[in-house]
């Protein structure tokens, strides 16, 4: 079964839960925590839209079987997610980044997990007329994206593609307008595939060339692109695919060029080492057929929860999206975790008080 994002601001959804209900949910789904022991509680979290079509699928599918919970999400992105969590403004919150250090005395909550959740490929799409495949590079794509290469016949794109018949068509840069996770996974792809090459930095907010168009989330990218002819952008794969784009393969650690794939996210986030608090980075990842620009995601949530009900409800939940809730994955364009990883997490949720 396919789900497609709506992509609403506040993913209350109860119109998915009537088809995620063939999945075979019960209860908490493996939780360990009966149905019947979860308190009626409201959850509200926001951040980021890189994974919000995952946790709109989970969400459904978890309220569906335990009405008496509430869980809204927003989007934002994940800078927003993160700075409603230090202001404890939200119960929990989705990053595609983890905090930078400096911003770590600020998260007001105390200690915090970072739980990860989903994995998926962040697609460099484009809309050229008559072109369907592309190969790029990062140094190609670090002199696109800081406006050094401003056609699509430019030589340094005709050499990664001999065989295409590239137009002079003006290239239309669209990026987030926002604080993202997606861009800091996409400039980490670009400091890392041309550390000498691309001047912009690291960040989830990056001071663009004025001629770029920004988009509010990974949605508001994918508009730009699709209704711009000559555009290019760096879109989520769910998104990607919702909107119908076409995406080009990048190339890898390994001189490969590789189409951005589940099964290609999975192989980068499998040969990445995990940091102790759950933390890690599979961007530019080795492996011979590793997508290199792959996005890790996690949900925040503080170890000491102070609200019994909201407390219980938020571990079944986390425990639903580590369990079952990773066979949902596919069907909305993720990855699922690697098996490792799931089971680090879980005893991570499972050591949450509250």
């Amino acid at each position: 079964m396919k789900f497609r994002s709506r992509r609403l601001r506040w993913a209350v959804v109860p119109a998915l839960a009537v088809g995620l209900l063939a999945l075979g949910t019960s209860g908490v789904a493996g939780a360990g925590v009966a149905a019947k022991k979860i308190p009626q509680a409201t959850l509200n979290g926001s951040g980021s839209t890189f994974q919000l079509a995952f946790n709109e699928a989970a969400i459904a599918a978890f309220t569906a079987k335990n009405p008496q919970v509430t869980i809204n999400y927003a989007g934002g992105g994940s800078g927003k997610g993160r700075q409603d969590f230090a202001d404890q403004i939200v119960e929990f919150a989705g990053t595609d980044a983890p905090y930078p250090s400096a911003d770590l005395t600020k998260v007001k909550g105390g200690t915090f997990d970072y739980i990860p959740t989903v994995v998926g490929p962040i697609t460099v799409s484009f809309n050229l007329s008559g072109i369907k495949k592309l190969n790029l590079s990062g140094p190609t794509l670090s002199k696109i994206f800081q406006r050094q290469i401003k056609t699509w016949n430019d030589p340094a794109i005709a050499k990664e593609n001999p065989k295409a018949q590239l137009p002079s068509t003006a290239i239309t840069v669209a990026r987030r307008a926002e604080s993202s996770g997606t861009t800091q996974n996409f400039t980490t792809f670009l400091t890392k595939a041309d550390p000498s090459g691309w001047k912009l930095g690291a960040s989830s907010t990056i001071s663009w060339p004025p001629d770029t168009q920004g988009g509010q989330g990974n949605s508001g990218v994918a508009t730009i692109v699709s209704s711009t002819a000559g555009a290019i952008g760096y879109v989520d794969y769910s998104d990607a695919k919702a909107a119908g784009l076409t995406y080009a393969s990048v190339r890898n650690q390994l001189g490969k060029y590789v189409a951005p794939t589940l099964k290609a996210a999975s192989e980068a986030a499998a040969t990445v080492a995990v940091n102790p608090d759950l933390t890690y980075d599979p961007i530019y990842a080795t492996g011979p057929t590793s997508y290199p620009i792959t996005s890790p995601t996690w949900i925040l949530a503080y170890q000491n929860q102070t609200d019994s009900a909201k407390g219980t409800a938020l571990k079944a939940f986390l425990t639903y999206i580590l369990t079952k809730g990773q066979k949902l994955a596919p069907s909305v364009n993720y990855a699922p975790l690697p098996p490792a990883l799931t089971k680090q997490a879980l005893a991570a949720v499972k050591a949450i008080k509250g």
